[in-house]
């Protein structure tokens, strides 16, 4: 996601009213606040009755119904803001913050050809064989995050399930699969948190520099990783990735260990929080109704419905950017070439032409959602992320038959692209 600066001081955009312009902010203002955090539904609502294409205070769009945000992520004619795109723009300080040019030369910032020659050489790294080839390292690992859990239970009447399982799964499941040291696990987390700033819609600059401290902790971490594993190589990806490219560029050792980096980093960093809130919410969403878990408890076969109710009811990234590579028009709404349209992934999966009655969350739903994105940039780790969800709530259904929340998320209202569910206490 990329920075777009306060929205205090943008002037009206010509074409939008004043009144739509406030109500856009409001809405937005209004989704950083904890009522809106924690029910963002009545904000997805007032923003599809704007319309599917809404003028967003800085320029560009928003896009709110199902079938137009399909549209722009799985067209071929819609483009991420890349490098390319960044310098055409008006406002270069905009684009400079560290954090910023960094995430920009990551998979989900990359246009055809780049992206092409980096999916292509990845492959699909969790097809159905590699998944069933991680299932037994990830549920031993959900299994010991669950002792963990009751044994805090057990001490204390009530534990924090987002900090002691929801966060801990995926980095204790990208650490093995990648080979990093469990040591180093806690660190990660620390500046992946920190780091997110800078993709999100409305950065202020102390959370840029926070970002841009991160990043430079970051980079330090995934070099001095990469420099230790091509002198010390093990049985794992980094390995691998390390001997493809190397083989690749022979004679140009920066170019290897540049994209080296930024694969490593990349997939780590996102495969965490994302991750971790679809479990997290998964157990609030269903614990805080016994009667949910105890029908899903008795029909384990529909675990995976629950995944995915719980990725469309509340999906844990909410905003996605994309460009227009032509003049074109979006439901009717005529776009110009280079215009950012930001495409809200929880407004589309409530959209009730789509989805009726998106308000409920109805386990036997088998309703849509757009939660992983589309087309060429469709979320490389959503297969690891429904598989990790699968193992945990699978067990944690069998071992915590009274499981309940004791009190509702937390969650860190500085975000609104990014969701970070900062605690959730349950007691049984």
């Amino acid at each position: 996601m990329t920075a777009v600066g306060d929205i205090g001081g943008i002037s009206t955009i010509p074409g939008t009213t004043s009144t739509d312009r406030r109500a856009v902010i409001s809405l937005l203002r209004r989704l950083r606040s904890d009522e809106g955090q924690t029910n963002p539904l009545p904000i997805w609502e007032e923003m599809r009755s704007m319309g599917d294409v809404v003028r967003a205070p800085w320029g560009g769009y928003f896009v709110t119904g199902f079938e137009a945000c399909s549209q722009v992520l799985r067209g071929r004619n819609w483009l991420v803001p890349d490098f390319a795109w960044q310098e055409r723009q008006p406002d270069q300080k905009r684009w400079e913050a560290p954090a910023t040019r960094e995430m920009t030369r990551t998979l989900p910032r990359l246009n055809a050809p780049a992206h092409t020659c980096q999916r292509r050489a990845l492959g699909n790294p969790f097809d159905r064989s590699a998944l069933e080839e991680l299932r037994p390292a990830v549920a031993a690992l959900a299994s010991g995050l669950l002792d963990g859990l009751a044994d805090r239970l057990e001490a204390d009447g009530e534990a924090d399930f987002g900090t002691l399982v929801g966060e801990q799964l995926p980095i204790r499941t990208v650490g093995r699969w990648l080979g990093l040291d469990p040591e180093d696990h806690a660190r990660i987390l620390s500046f992946t948190h920190r780091q997110v700033y800078a993709q999100e819609l409305l950065p202020t600059k102390s959370e840029l520099a926070i970002s841009a401290q991160a990043t430079l902790e970051m980079r330090a971490y995934f070099t001095e990783l990469i420099r230790h594993r091509r002198a010390n190589p093990g049985h794992d990806a980094l390995t691998g990735w390390i001997h493809y490219w190397d083989a690749r560029y022979p004679d140009d050792r920066a170019a290897a260990d540049r994209i080296i980096y930024d694969l490593t980093m990349f997939i780590t960093i996102a495969s965490l929080e994302t991750s971790a809130v679809l479990m997290t919410n998964a157990v609030w969403l269903l614990t805080q109704d016994p009667s949910r878990a105890a029908w899903l408890r008795q029909h384990p076969e529909h675990i995976d419905d629950a995944i995915e109710e719980t990725l469309r009811y509340d999906p844990p990234v909410f905003v996605n950017s994309r460009i227009a590579a032509d003049d074109t028009v979006l439901a009717g709404v005529p776009v110009a070439k280079d215009t950012t349209v930001h495409v809200l992934y929880g407004s589309a999966a409530h959209d009730p032409r789509r989805n009726p009655d998106p308000g409920v969350f109805d386990l036997r739903r088998n309703g849509g959602h757009l939660t992983f994105g589309g087309g060429a940039h469709y979320c490389l780790g959503a297969g690891l992320a429904r598989l990790e969800a699968r193992e945990l709530l699978t067990q944690l259904l069998e071992r915590f038959p009274t499981l309940r929340p004791s009190a509702p998320p937390s969650y860190d209202t500085s975000r609104v692209v990014f969701r970070r569910i900062t605690s959730l206490k349950v007691t049984v």
